[in-house]
């Protein structure tokens, strides 16, 4: 039988979070498949990267939320007034960002995990945006905030900023500054900026 299209893409991403490149020959090796089975079970490189990428992101942002559960339980706002989404959301770029294998991804195959991570009708993209809506969603249904457009539109605009300043050093050659990012995100969801960053 061998591995499970499921067993693919996690082994997928430990190799990407260990910084080693998905060349599809070696890794079907590893797994003891040919590649036509590898292709017949996830699809093309591409495919195969996009899933792991994705359940790396799915992951990680499982993890910011847990940590916010961990310390301020079901609270919609922490002692600051930060609103839970926006501290699981700064919290989830944070540690892609400092994710070495997914630097050294970026670093070495810029066009191609470019083109992965932000193809609208890929393997990623869609499902952070989803993944977004979902987050957000929680916090409206507590209360915690009215959003001033649809939650679609507010999570596609969340979603591409994010982008933006997470992969800046590969898109605009700038050095990723994410606490600009959690500043505007923030004005975004909550249409003000907050007010520890108006004394900046």
């Amino acid at each position: 039988m061998g591995p499970t299209a499921e067993e693919i893409v996690r082994t997928a991403a430990h190799w990407i979070g260990r910084g080693v490149r998905l060349d599809t020959r070696t890794f079907a090796a590893e797994l003891g498949i040919s590649r036509s089975t590898l292709f017949r079970r996830i699809g093309n490189r591409e495919d195969l990267m996009g899933d792991a990428l994705w359940y790396m992101a799915d992951r990680t942002m499982a993890a910011a939320a847990r940590a916010w559960e961990a310390e301020h339980g079901s609270a919609v706002r922490d002692g600051h007034g930060e609103l839970r989404c926006l501290a699981v959301m700064r919290r989830y770029r944070s540690d892609i960002a400092g994710n070495l294998g997914f630097r050294r991804l970026l670093a070495e195959e810029p066009t191609v995990a470019i083109r992965v991570l932000t193809d609208p009708r890929g393997r990623v993209q869609p499902r952070v945006m989803r993944a977004h809506v979902d987050l957000l969603q929680t916090d409206i249904d507590a209360g915690g905030f009215v959003p001033a457009v649809s939650l679609e539109s507010l999570c596609y605009a969340i979603v591409r900023l994010g982008e933006a300043f997470l992969y800046s050093d590969v898109l605009a050659s700038r050095a990723p500054d994410l606490e600009a990012a959690s500043t505007l995100l923030a004005a975004l969801v909550e249409g003000r900026v907050p007010a520890r960053e108006q004394l900046l």
